[in-house]
C-alpha cells in the first residue's frame, strides 16, 4: 500500500533529498528490487493493444515474464546489475490489510460482471485492473526465468522492502527499489521509485536518500516511522481525520504516538479525532525497527552468463515469445553482465569540502612536496 502522502511531505521539507535521474545515471549500480511491486506494475501495464494482457497460445498469462526480460536487460545495458527479493510470508499484523485488499477484489469483480456486457472498454479495463494480484505461481515463473538469465534474486523470510534495505544498509547493494514509500522505514541509505517503470511512460526515476530526509524532516528514525503509521501502512488502520499535514504537526508537537494519544485520549474535548480500539501500533513500529531480515552478510549475489538454450526453450517454446527477440535479448545480457560493473568515478575520487582548514591544510601539503622536490 505505501504510506499515504509521505512523498509530499519529504518534497516539501526536504527537497534536497530527492533527486532525478535517467536510467543511465545509474550506471554501475548494484540494485536490490522489490520483485512482487514490479511484477504487479508489469501485469498492469503490459498489454496487447486490445488492453487484454499478453497470453500464450494456452492462455496463460505473460505479461509479468515480457516486463521482467526486456525491462532486466535495459538495466544490463546500462551497466546496472539488479537482484530481485521476493516476498515471504507476511506479518500477522498485516493480515487486515491483506482482508481489505480481497474484499476490493471481490468488488470490483461484481461491478465488471455488471458492466461487461454494457460498459465501454475503458471502464472493464479499470475494473479489471483492480483484479490484478501476483500469483505464486507467477512468481515461481519469475524465479525461473531470472535463473535462466543469469540474474540473482533472493528469498526474503517476510517482507520484501525489508530485505532490500538490509542488502542497501550491508553494502551488497547501492540502493533499495520499490514504489512503497514505507519502504524508507527500513532505513535504506536509497531509495530509488519508478526503475522498473517502461519508458514509454517517461517518469525520471527518483533518487530518496534516507538520511537526508529525515534530517530535513528533523526527526529521529523512531519519530519518522510513528508519523509514517500516523500516516497509514499496511500493518494498522489509521486514525481517521489525520491526513499529511496533521500528522507531522502531530509528531513535531508530541514526539511519539504515545504521547499523541495520551493527548488525544485525555483531551476529548479539544480535538475530534479517536484512536482506534486496541490500536497496534506499537507492534507496527517493531515490524519497521526489527524486520525480519537475512543478514546481508550471510547473502551472497552472483551474475551470471545466461543459459542461452534453456531460455529460448522456456521461454518460447513454453511460453509463445519470438525466439528472435528471447535471442536477441539473451546476446544483449551476455554482452552486459561480461563487461561487468564498471567504476564509478564517485568510487574513486573522495570529494572534500572547500572549507578553510581543507584550503589550508592543501596549501601545506603542496609547500611540503615542493620543499622535498628541491631537495631531489
Amino acid at each position: 500500500m505505501g504510506v499515504k502522502g509521505l512523498n509530499q511531505l519529504i518534497k516539501e521539507h526536504s527537497p534536497n533529498s530527492i533527486k532525478e535521474f535517467q536510467l543511465k545515471n545509474l550506471f554501475g549500480r548494484k540494485v536490490a528490487i522489490d520483485a512482487s511491486m514490479c511484477l504487479y506494475q508489469f501485469l498492469i501495464a503490459v498489454r496487447q493493444s486490445d488492453g487484454q494482457q499478453l497470453t500464450n497460445s494456452e492462455g496463460e498469462t505473460t505479461s509479468h515474464l515480457s516486463g521482467l526480460f526486456y525491462r532486466t536487460i535495459r538495466m544490463v545495458e546500462n551497466n546496472i546489475k539488479p537482484v530481485y527479493v521476493f516476498d515471504g510470508k507476511p506479518p500477522v499484523l498485516k493480515g487486515g490489510e491483506l482482508e481489505k485488499r480481497m474484499l476490493r477484489r471481490e468488488e470490483a469483480q461484481k461491478q465488471m460482471n455488471s458492466i461487461k456486457d454494457e460498459g465501454t472498454v475503458a471502464e472493464v479495463m479499470k475494473f479489471e485492473k483492480r483484479l490484478v494480484r501476483v500469483s505464486r505461481e507467477q512468481n515461481d515463473e519469475a524465479k525461473k526465468l531470472l535463473e535462466l538469465m543469469g540474474i540473482p534474486y533472493v528469498n526474503a523470510p517476510c517482507e520484501a522492502e525489508a530485505q532490500c534495505a538490509e542488502l542497501a544498509r550491508g553494502g551488497k547493494v547501492f540502493a533499495a527499489a520499490s514504489e512503497d514509500m514505507d519502504t524508507l522505514c527500513y532505513e535504506p541509505p536509497y531509495l530509488l521509485r519508478h526503475l522498473t517503470f517502461a519508458e514509454a511512460r517517461k517518469m525520471p526515476i527518483d533518487q530518496i536518500t534516507y538520511k537526508e530526509a529525515i534530517e530535513g524532516l528533523d526527526m529521529t528514525k523512531e519519530q519518522f516511522i510513528d508519523m509514517c503509521i500516523l500516516l497509514g501502512c499496511d500493518y494498522c488502520e489509521t486514525i481517521r481525520g489525520v491526513g499529511p499535514v496533521t500528522a507531522y504537526k502531530l509528531i513535531k508537537e508530541h514526539g511519539s504516538l504515545e504521547k499523541i494519544v495520551e493527548y488525544i485520549e485525555n483531551n476529548p474535548g479539544k480535538t475530534k479525532f479517536k484512536v482506534p480500539e486496541n490500536w497496534p501500533y506499537k507492534e507496527a513500529r517493531q515490524l519497521f525497527l526489527k524486520p525480519e531480515v537475512v543478514n546481508a552478510s550471510e547473502v551472497t549475489l552472483k551474475w551470471k552468463e545466461p543459459d542461452v538454450d534453456a531460455l529460448v526453450d522456456y521461454m518460447v517454446k513454453q511460453k509463445g515469445f519470438s525466439e528472435d527477440r528471447i535471442r536477441s535479448g539473451a546476446e544483449k545480457l551476455k554482452k552486459g553482465l561480461k563487461t561487468g560493473v564498471q567504476g564509478r568515478l564517485d568510487g574513486f575520487f573522495q570529494v572534500v569540502s572547500k572549507t578553510p582548514a581543507n584550503d589550508k591544510k592543501r596549501k601545506a601539503d603542496d609547500k611540503k612536496g615542493s620543499k622535498n622536490k628541491k631537495r631531489r
